[in-house]
């Protein structure tokens, strides 16, 4: 998806992006937000099921990033609760997340899970755990795939500051740069894990610093930077496929949100969140946009417009769907399901 096309395109654009390229970033942005919105208001309304988890402020960490992969290519991510973004991205719709939060019999999971907690591996997005750290060798093993098969492939998963801290991460980073994988770790840094701020639970200055106890590269990049997080993204990706191994992006972001809805954020002071709403990434792609001249607010109004018939479109449609039979709890988990729950899934 983010390789130029032939739309023509100004030569201030830093990137190498087009036009028609440039909007897409936003247009992934703003959708990513509106939907969580939408999704906020449906929580409130006892509509969704479980927690609720926002990315709000994060939209372009997990845009930019997601955007520098090329599906055509086949490459794949793994993302986490705050990365529905990538996910738009890669190919994921408005109904199917809405249909996952809502636990409707039609999602992507039959109601057997929640959030987004679901894999589409021919979209390129496999499903994470909530087991923090544990992607990385997982993806770090589909790398290997790539690698053993040689296919020109590359691998990208997302953790947390907090996940950093985990033995499955150093376990999978150190056995991914040893056999040179191709392989992109983004190290989302939004000042918390949980409610545990990043200093109090890593000593390094800055989570890159990490990379080089395992050989690799550590680089850092604003996380509110939509364009900076695609650059910085991209030549980690063509340093992958290139055979030179695994990065380690560390995006210096934040969660401008609790954990999940129900949290009321009050381990983060006030001036915090408001220093880094004064940041938000959105607004500051539109002042990059129009003051560039890359876009108009007119062009960017019709894109709102045009996100908000699609959300009305899938809440319409998703709303009054059914939540799934209770006897078909086990068909698809279970090895041997009793026959009636048998006949259903060979049915779906």
């Amino acid at each position: 998806m983010a390789s130029p096309n032939s739309v023509s395109q100004p030569p201030s654009i830093p990137t190498g992006l087009s036009v028609e390229q440039l909007l897409d970033l936003y247009y992934y942005m703003r959708l990513t937000r509106s939907l969580e919105e939408r999704l906020a208001a449906l929580y409130r309304q006892t509509k969704v099921v479980g927690g609720l988890f926002r990315s709000l402020g994060q939209e372009a960490d997990a845009v930019g990033s997601a955007y520098a992969l090329d599906q055509d290519k086949g490459d794949i991510l793994s993302p986490l609760i705050r990365n529905l973004g990538s996910m738009l991205v890669r190919g994921a719709t408005p109904v199917e997340v809405l249909r996952q939060y809502m636990a409707k019999a039609e999602s992507p999971t039959h109601g057997r899970d929640l959030n987004i907690h679901y894999g589409t591996p021919e979209q390129g997005f496999i499903g994470q755990i909530s087991h923090l750290g544990d992607m990385v060798p997982v993806m770090g093993g589909i790398a290997l795939s790539f690698k053993m098969r040689g296919e020109d492939r590359v691998a990208l998963v997302y953790v947390g500051d907090g996940a950093m801290s985990t033995g499955t991460f150093h376990e999978g980073i150190n056995f991914a740069a040893v056999q040179r994988l191709p392989l992109v770790v983004i190290a989302e840094n939004n000042g918390y894990a949980f409610s545990t701020p990043t200093a109090k639970q890593s000593a390094v200055k800055h989570l890159a610093d990490k990379a080089a106890a395992y050989g690799i590269p550590g680089v850092r990049a604003d996380g509110n930077d939509v364009l900076a997080v695609y650059e910085v993204t991209r030549r980690a990706v063509d340093r992958a496929r290139s055979g030179e191994g695994v990065t380690l992006i560390e995006l210096e972001t934040y969660r401008r949100k609790g954990h999940a809805e129900h949290d009321d954020q009050s381990y983060q002071p006030t001036e915090e969140i408001a220093r880094w709403e004064a940041d938000d990434p959105i607004d500051r792609y539109v002042r990059q946009l129009t003051s560039s001249g890359w876009s108009t607010p007119a062009a960017l109004a019709d894109i709102d417009r045009r996100i908000a018939d699609e959300l009305a479109a899938a809440v319409a449609l998703v709303e009054p769907e059914a939540m799934p039979e209770a006897g078909t709890a086990l068909a698809g988990v279970c090895l041997d399901p009793p026959e009636a729950e048998r006949e259903w899934y060979d049915r779906g």
